[in-house]
C-alpha cells in the first residue's frame, strides 16, 4: 500500500472530491481525519470509511469551518491526540460562492467565498507547519480549480480565491523546502458534483449562457474522473522526488512519471502561474524609455 501507516487530514471530505480521495487514502493504508461543516454528512462518511479500512487504519471525524482560526487549530490538536502525528494535509474544502455579475453579487457572500477558499486553506497550511517543520517532513495538497488560470465571469469570488491559492502554494514551497515539505495543488478537472448542480441551478441567465451549456454537456457527459483526482493526490502523497511549487492537472498532465522529469521541472517555471509577455509570442516590442 502506497501510504501504509502515513497520517492524513482531509478537508471538505463528506462528499464529493474529498470523499473519494478519503476513499483512496484509506484503501492505501493511511489512517485520515475528514473534517466538513455538515454533520450528518461528515459522520455517515466516516461510517462508510471505517467499514473498508484496512487492519490498523484508523478513521475520525471533525466537524469544522475552515475559515475559523479557532476551529482549524483546535481541529490540529485533535489529529495529533487521534493519530499520534500527520505526515499529509489535503486541503480540498472549498465553495463556488455568489454567482453573477460582481457588482451584483452579495458582498457577504463574495468575502465568504476567499475566507473559505483562500484564507481557509491559508489556516489549514498554518496550523500544520509547526509540526511538519518540527518533524522535518510533511505534504500539502492544495486542491484548486479552473478560476486559477483562466478569467471565470459570473464567478469572480471563485476565480480569485482559486488563483490566490496557486500564488500562496508557490510561495510557501518555497519557504518550506529546506524542510523537506512539499507543497502542490492539482486541478481536479470538470467533475459532476454538487458545485455542477449550483450551476445548473442557477441558469443561464446567472452564470451565461457558455457556462450554462457547458454544465448541461458535462452533466450528460460524467464529467472528469473522481477517481483520477485522488489517484493524483495519493501519488503527490507517496511521492519523495522532492517536487514541489507546482500545479499538476489530473487530466491533461502526465503525472504517473512526474518524477521521471525532476531536473527540468524543479529548475524551470514549468506547472506555474506566470506573466505572459511578447517574446513568449515572438513578439519583440521595445520597451519604454
Amino acid at each position: 500500500m502506497k501510504l501504509l501507516n502515513k497520517k492524513a487530514i482531509i478537508s471538505g471530505a463528506s462528499r464529493g472530491l474529498g470523499a473519494t480521495i478519503a476513499d483512496f487514502f484509506v484503501k492505501e493504508g493511511a489512517s485520515i481525519v475528514i473534517c466538513a461543516r455538515d454533520k450528518k454528512l461528515l459522520f455517515k462518511k466516516r461510517d462508510s470509511l471505517q467499514a473498508i479500512a484496512p487492519d490498523g487504519v484508523k478513521v475520525s471525524a471533525v466537524v469544522v469551518d475552515v475559515s475559523s482560526f479557532k476551529e482549524v487549530n483546535k481541529l490540529t490538536k485533535i489529529v495529533e491526540m487521534e493519530l499520534g502525528g500527520l505526515d499529509i494535509l489535503v486541503a480540498n474544502a472549498g465553495i463556488y460562492g455568489p454567482k453573477g455579475y460582481f457588482e451584483n453579487n452579495d458582498w457577504e457572500e463574495w468575502s465568504r467565498t476567499i475566507d473559505i477558499n483562500l484564507k481557509g486553506t491559508v489556516l489549514q497550511c498554518r496550523t500544520v507547519i509547526p509540526l511538519f517543520k518540527k518533524q522535518k517532513q510533511g505534504k500539502i495538497i492544495l486542491i484548486s480549480g479552473g478560476g486559477a488560470t483562466k478569467a471565470m465571469p459570473n464567478f469572480s469570488a471563485y476565480a480569485a480565491s482559486k488563483a490566490g491559492l496557486i500564488r500562496f502554494s508557490e510561495t510557501l514551497a518555497c519557504e518550506l523546502s529546506s524542510f523537506n515539505i512539499s507543497v502542490m495543488a492539482i486541478a481536479p478537472g470538470a467533475l459532476n458534483t454538487r458545485l455542477l448542480d449550483e450551476v445548473l441551478n442557477a441558469g443561464p441567465e446567472i452564470v451565461g449562457e457558455k457556462i450554462y451549456q457547458q454544465a448541461i454537456q458535462q452533466k450528460k457527459n460524467g464529467g472528469d474522473s473522481l477517481e483520477l483526482a485522488a489517484e493524483l493526490c495519493v501519488y503527490l502523497a507517496s511521492e519523495t522526488s522532492g517536487i514541489t511549487g507546482k500545479l499538476i492537472s489530473a487530466i491533461w498532465d502526465p503525472w504517473k512519471n512526474l518524477h521521471e522529469y525532476y531536473e527540468k521541472i524543479i529548475n524551470t517555471d514549468i506547472y506555474t502561474l506566470r506573466r505572459i509577455v511578447p517574446m513568449d509570442r515572438g513578439i519583440n516590442w521595445e520597451p519604454s524609455k
